[in-house]
């Protein structure tokens, strides 16, 4: 199935790209390839994808949750705000050009978004194991995609 999330008409505020965001992110972006636990214990990868108007490489740390079977999920959040987050759109665009990195490791990997009942049992292990996105959920009218990452 493709990418078809719409953005919704409502959400959290996100923040710019000032020195601020940059700098949590590269923070962020330490402990995730170091395998440091974040909030509420979860833990974060660096998902590097493939600008689709660019071209250029863009890297940016996202909550993870491993699946059986050596795959991950990730959910396209941005922390409730009413569009999808730009890498959504870079996945969407080049879903075989992939990278992530944790716990000192990198691989690539291709990205395939859930849908149906597929989605639906992803979503409610996620929302169980981190109520966080639960509360991103209820800031936005749009359904959070959720993307399963497999290894190329």
């Amino acid at each position: 199935m493709s990418f078809s999330t719409t953005n919704g008409t409502r959400g959290a505020r996100q923040p710019g790209g000032g020195f601020l965001p940059r700098l949590i992110n590269r923070w962020a972006a330490r402990r995730a390839r170091a395998g440091k636990k974040f909030f509420e214990g979860t833990r974060a990868l660096v998902l590097t994808t493939v600008g689709r108007r660019s071209g250029t490489e863009r890297s940016t740390p996202v909550t993870y949750f491993a699946e059986p079977g050596g795959t991950w999920l990730i959910v396209a959040s941005a922390a409730g705000a009413a569009r999808n987050p730009a890498w959504y759109y870079n996945l969407a665009a080049h879903p075989d050009r992939v990278r992530i990195e944790f716990d000192g490791q990198t691989h690539d990997v291709v990205a395939e978004q859930l849908h149906g009942d597929e989605r639906e049992r992803a979503w409610r292990r996620i929302s169980d194991e981190s109520k966080l996105f639960a509360g991103y959920q209820a800031k936005t009218d749009r359904e959070l995609p959720i993307i399963r990452l497999s290894r190329r």
